[in-house]
């Protein structure tokens, strides 16, 4: 898109852009999001940013009607596999807050110099920076919906000193912490108190397009290993719930089937996924968010992916039946690789076996999958054995800056690998969105997006043998 098209986009409120790029107001100082419903701005007076992190770097503040901060990620940086991808999905994942941009450096494999400059030529921002806006935006999001203490939320959201955490919510929110928790008050929300057994972070996981979330929900159902995943309730209004093991702690997550339109199963165009997290550490917020997201293939763009396949005679009417559908990511790549590796009868043995035990049992949920250094150890020469081992060693990387091609050239390489697993662990563990799995009859044209038309094949295909 070139900047008038773009603000075509803003003028008309167009969501389908939201998140793919933000605007700046020079004559009100604040950054929005394309669907802003506040009066569109003279030509004259935007600005154009590729991310959030650009346009606080820039000096603009976060509108206060839109939440630009709350947009669905970027499409294109969701899918990309270079380096300037794989960053984005390692920024999101927290590991600039955890290791560092020499540790987000070394996962790359480039020198923290090469990373900055590759992402601020293509971002608008350096790691830094995206870490920065990140950061602001969990502050955020704890302040207002939880009741930490100012000073735990701000090393909660991965800053170094509550000076830092200040300074950042006043530059990107232009209020203080204190003022953006009473602003949240004053418009009706009522956070729970934290520490209370129905504590958590209510969160909305935000999407864009139109999202076919039964088709989803009965994928995640169908697969749910028990101890560690269950899906509950009426059709069209289910919930599922799983364990996560996170870098600081461990996690339960909820997220609702229902959509923002308030109809169980509606689809509507853009929108978001009512989501609540229990955490043993509100540090572990950021990732868990990402890992979701991730899982439930909210970072998608469902216009391009159903205009390319709906061209199609053959996927034409599926696409027309389930516009929005999505691609289902792994919420732990490394759990994903070795289920899809041994089956859902054997991962619920090894998950009886060698699951680390919640200190909290939560109804059904009573455990955390196994490591792969336990399973390693524990079976060596059982099924998963080999692979848990190279997960363990490093050999084999799914985590969410892998390089695709060389996490596949690592698993052929290991005994009990066929193509069917590989092509798995390739779409989900992976998020790989053009992924043609053996014995699927998968036509070339649907390129890049291949991994969509196999969910729309299956998704048809479960329906007729129901």
């Amino acid at each position: 898109m070139d900047e008038d098209s773009r603000y075509e986009a803003v003028r008309s409120r167009d969501a389908r852009f939201d998140g793919a790029f933000y605007f700046a107001v020079s004559t009100t100082g604040v950054y929005c999001r394309p669907s802003c419903p506040a009066v569109t701005p003279k030509r004259r007076n935007v600005r154009f940013f590729p991310t959030a992190a650009a346009a606080q770097g820039h000096g603009f503040r976060a509108c206060r009607r839109c939440r630009p901060d709350a947009s669905p990620g970027s499409a294109e940086w969701n899918a990309r596999a270079d380096v300037v991808g794989r960053a984005v999905r390692l920024i999101g994942d927290g590991v600039v807050d955890r290791e560092g941009v020499a540790g987000l450096a070394g996962r790359l494999g480039y020198s923290a110099r090469q990373v900055q400059r590759q992402l601020t030529a293509e971002l608008g921002a350096g790691p830094v920076a995206l870490a920065r806006a990140q950061r602001a935006h969990t502050a955020r999001v704890l302040l207002q919906t939880t009741e930490l203490p100012v000073t735990e939320i701000a090393f909660a959201s991965g800053f170094a000193s509550v000076r830092q955490f200040n300074d950042t919510v006043r530059t990107v929110y232009a209020l203080t912490p204190s003022g953006l928790r009473a602003a949240a008050h004053r418009g009706g929300h009522r956070p729970r108190r934290a520490g209370t057994p129905t504590a958590g972070i209510p969160l909305r996981l935000a999407h864009r397009g139109p999202y076919s979330a039964a088709a989803v929900f009965d994928l995640l159902a169908h697969e749910a290993v028990p101890g560690v995943e269950e899906v509950g309730g009426p059709a069209g209004a289910r919930v599922y719930r799983r364990t996560l093991r996170l870098p600081y702690g461990s996690g339960i997550a909820a997220v609702e089937e229902r959509t923002a339109a308030g109809a169980p199963g509606a689809v509507r165009p853009g929108g978001w996924l009512e989501a609540r997290l229990h955490l043993t550490d509100p540090r572990d917020l950021t990732t868990a968010v990402q890992r979701l997201r991730r899982l439930f293939d909210l970072d998608a763009d469902p216009y391009a992916v159903d205009e390319r396949l709906g061209a199609d005679p053959r996927l034409a009417p599926l696409v027309a039946a389930r516009p929005g559908l999505r691609s289902p990511g792994a919420a732990d790549p490394d759990e994903l690789a070795i289920r899809a590796l041994v089956g859902r009868g054997e991962a619920e043995r090894l998950v009886r076996a060698y699951g680390k035990a919640l200190d909290a049992p939560c109804g059904s949920l009573t455990h955390l999958f196994p490591e792969p250094a336990v399973l390693a150890e524990a079976e060596p020469d059982g099924t998963a054995g080999p692979l848990a081992a190279a997960l363990a060693d490093g050999v084999v990387r799914l985590d969410a800056g892998a390089d695709r091609d060389d996490a596949e050239a690592a698993l052929r390489a290991l005994p009990g690998m066929d193509a069917a697993v590989i092509a798995a662990v390739r779409t989900r563990a992976l998020g790989d969105p053009d992924v043609a799995p053996p014995g699927e009859d998968v036509s070339d044209a649907w390129r890049p997006w291949r991994s969509y038309a196999v969910r729309h094949l299956r998704t048809a295909r479960d329906l007729e043998y129901a």
